[in-house]
């Protein structure tokens, strides 16, 4: 048996301070906050909604005693960000689903048979209990997992984006590093004290020692007859520091498929694209990560007869894709007048209850099919 260990570490460096750099926090609230708060459904093939599975209570009411469904799903996606590995133990009583519970990625090894040829080798996940200390082996079929799309050789364990782009990473909490310092040093650059005369390498540290205490308790220093300090010029301008910071947490930013305006940059931005690009956002970064928890949930949660019906898991992205009220209506009206929503499912995505007679599909009764255009006006039409 072989063992693929998450890395969570680079170069003997811990990586859990990584929070603390502001672009790679708001793009990990960003993407945790925008999957948690989509509801997932069971369709059918028809795209009717199922509401008697086994499944609906734990991913529309609870998945376990501790966790709602949005504190369920917004935790997955920051451990499939963060560690490049999002776990979920599904457990079971006779084949029953009872609870669905999230696991500590670090807690979990995979395991791999390599005594078989590689068509044939199975692989089985290790979780240990820092708690309790105990360990379980937990077959595939029993756990969700959720990765990043950039994975090991093997394909079973997901690599994060911190991991990618550690060096990166390094020199973007460095550069924030020094700014805190240069603020608790009230913007002040470092200073050179001049003096007549010949001091020993200990009473220099004496010196400084006594200056340093002076700078640290209040604005005011005393220096002894005969000495003059002296600030270095600092000016962050001219080091382009500001540029050089906005240019890596865009760097940081693009690694997630986030866009500069969910950063606060609305420098070329405006009203009139935000809806354009929601739906880009939508596109280009959530509908991957969407697709992988509908088909890994698909998978594990659904049985052979019922992927075979066609039954499957959808998030309700409409919650995201919501524009303003005119925008909406707009959407909605050209969605019903072209047949292609009824009365009841356009007052759906309003959260309105279905009025009477509403399930009927209308259309404007003035269109004909291509083929008979111009009947109307032959003999006897």
């Amino acid at each position: 048996m072989s063992a693929i260990n998450d890395m969570f570490s680079i170069s003997g460096k811990s990586y859990g301070s990584d929070l603390s750099e502001i672009t790679y926090f708001t793009c990990l609230k960003t993407l945790s906050e925008s999957l948690g708060k989509m509801p997932i459904y069971l369709m059918s093939q028809d795209k009717k909604r199922i509401t008697n599975h086994e499944t609906t209570p734990f991913l529309s009411v609870s998945p376990n005693d501790i966790y709602t469904p949005v504190q369920f799903f917004t935790y997955l996606e920051f451990c499939r960000n963060h560690y490049g590995n999002a776990y979920a133990y599904v457990a079971r009583k006779n084949s029953r689903i009872t609870g669905i519970y999230p696991l500590d990625p670090t807690c979990v090894q995979i395991y791999i048979d390599n005594t078989d040829i590689f068509t044939n080798r199975r692989y089985y996940y290790h979780f240990t209990d820092t708690k309790s200390g105990k360990s379980y082996w937990i077959d595939p079929n029993d756990i969700l997992h959720i990765k990043t799309w950039v994975t090991d050789r093997s394909g079973l364990a997901g690599k994060s984006v911190r991991e990618i782009l550690a060096t990166n990473m390094a020199g973007s909490k460095s550069s924030q590093q020094f700014l805190n310092e240069l603020y608790q040093k009230g913007l002040t650059a470092n200073a050179v004290i001049k003096y007549t005369g010949d001091l020993s390498r200990e009473q220099q540290k004496v010196m400084l020692k006594q200056l340093r205490k002076q700078a640290t308790d209040g604005r005011m220093i005393t220096l002894p007859l005969g000495y003059d300090i002296q600030t270095l010029d600092l000016k962050l301008t001219d080091s382009q520091f500001y540029e050089l910071k906005k240019y890596n947490a865009l760097q940081i930013a693009a690694a997630f498929g986030i866009q500069p305006n969910f950063l606060n940059d609305y420098s070329k931005s405006s009203y009139a694209n935000s809806a354009a690009q929601n739906l880009s956002f939508y596109v280009n970064t959530l509908l991957y990560n969407l697709s992988l928890y509908e088909q890994e949930f698909n998978r594990k949660l659904l049985t052979t007869q019922e992927q075979k019906r066609g039954l499957g898991f959808k998030f309700n992205v409409w919650t995201i894709l919501r524009g303003d009220p005119t925008s909406q209506a707009d959407v909605l009206q050209k969605m019903v007048s072209t047949a292609i929503y009824s009365v009841n499912e356009a007052r759906s995505k309003l959260d309105l209850e279905p009025c009477e007679n509403g399930d009927v599909h209308v259309v404007n009764g003035s269109y004909v099919k291509l083929q008979d255009v111009g009947l109307a006006y032959g003999k006897g039409g």
